[in-house]
């Protein structure tokens, strides 16, 4: 980039060179209401990377009969746990905080060379346009950071293809990096356990259940390393927390359609724990960096009941990590190993 200060008189106005970060999550609807969720669920039931059937085959599926009844019982889950407030999905809120606080870390840290900003995979603010945004705001790098701590073809590889597909329509091109999944740094596993004890007051329930986003089974023999790390993520939690081995159990949630999927699932696994007689259970979702649809509406609805239903008598969610200071540091502390180098 020319200094302003060599710049000809005629050369367009360039801002000051920037760094930029970028957070991305999944997405979230605009609105609860039917077209809002229809536009939603078909870009992101549309990405080959979370739906790999062939297009002739799943699309008038998709088009015809899943796009039409979907938007209705989705727009109504949403509907309970949607801001009012600020009218936004809790994701949308909770994501924000989470910028802001890293903002304040690393202008601290860096000053106001390095800006940070987020978008989401589907919806908006689309990482178009914020990649966009921040080019034109004179950031000639950008560390692009999915906010999934574990990997996965269908989160963080779709967030990072569309990282690059947003790269291709800028003419000046920044330079880009991508962060790596973080599931067993030793600071985000503290995170992770500072916030069992936090929830559960030093106590310890009947079964803590770490509720991972589940996926079909086949992406795991096709070589997708998400199952093993969710598994590495529970083992390295029970060892901080210092319980014996029973006492964690790896479930998968979230189901989707008639193919098998990762398991046990926690709506299933639940219910059989209490019919063995655990009445007390925690559920924790590690795969999760903010509460969203999955936790709020999921967890502590649907499976909250399921182990009710069952004779189960205290079920006790731990909230992610959301925008807790510890998690902030986490992150602000992978966002800086990762710009080295840079800054």
């Amino acid at each position: 980039m020319i200094p302003a200060e060599h710049a000809p008189a005629s050369h367009p106005q360039l801002p000051s060179r920037k760094i930029g970060v970028l957070i991305a999550n999944l997405g979230t609807p605009d609105s609860p209401d039917y077209w809002s969720m229809r536009r939603y669920l078909n870009e992101f039931l549309s990405d080959r990377r979370v739906i790999d059937y062939p297009a002739w085959k799943w699309q008038p599926l998709l088009q015809a009969i899943i796009l039409t009844k979907r938007p209705f019982t989705s727009g109504a889950n949403y509907r309970q746990i949607w801001n009012y407030e600020k009218n936004e999905s809790p994701l949308m809120t909770i994501t924000k905080d989470q910028v802001e606080a890293l903002r304040q870390r690393t202008t601290a840290l860096w000053g106001d060379r390095v800006m940070v900003d987020f978008c989401m995979r589907y919806g908006n603010p689309s990482t178009f346009d914020v990649v966009d945004r921040m080019v034109k705001a004179g950031c000639d790098r950008i560390l692009f950071f999915p906010l999934y701590p574990q990997y996965a073809g269908a989160t963080t590889a779709t967030a990072n293809d569309q990282f690059f597909r947003a790269l291709m329509q800028q003419k000046w091109q920044p330079a880009a990096r991508t962060v790596p999944a973080y599931f067993d740094r030793p600071d985000y596993i503290a995170a992770l356990a500072a916030s069992v004890e936090r929830t559960l007051g030093g106590t310890r329930p009947g079964k803590l259940v770490a509720s991972y986003h589940g996926m079909p089974r086949r992406y795991l023999l096709e070589g997708d390393p998400y199952h093993c790390q969710c598994q590495k993520t529970t083992r390295l939690l029970r060892e901080h927390l210092g319980w014996p081995e029973d006492a964690i159990d790896t479930t998968f949630q979230s189901v989707f359609g008639r193919e098998e999927w990762l398991r046990p699932y926690t709506v299933e696994h639940v219910a059989e724990l209490a019919k063995q007689g655990i009445t007390r259970i925690a559920v924790i979702s590690p795969a999760f960096s903010a509460d969203c649809i999955e936790t709020l509406e999921e967890i502590q609805g649907e499976i909250r009941e399921a182990f009710i239903h069952a004779g189960g008598e205290e079920f006790t969610y731990i909230p992610c990590l959301n925008a807790e200071p510890d998690h902030i540091e986490v992150l602000t502390t992978v966002i800086g190993e990762n710009l080295a180098g840079w800054v």
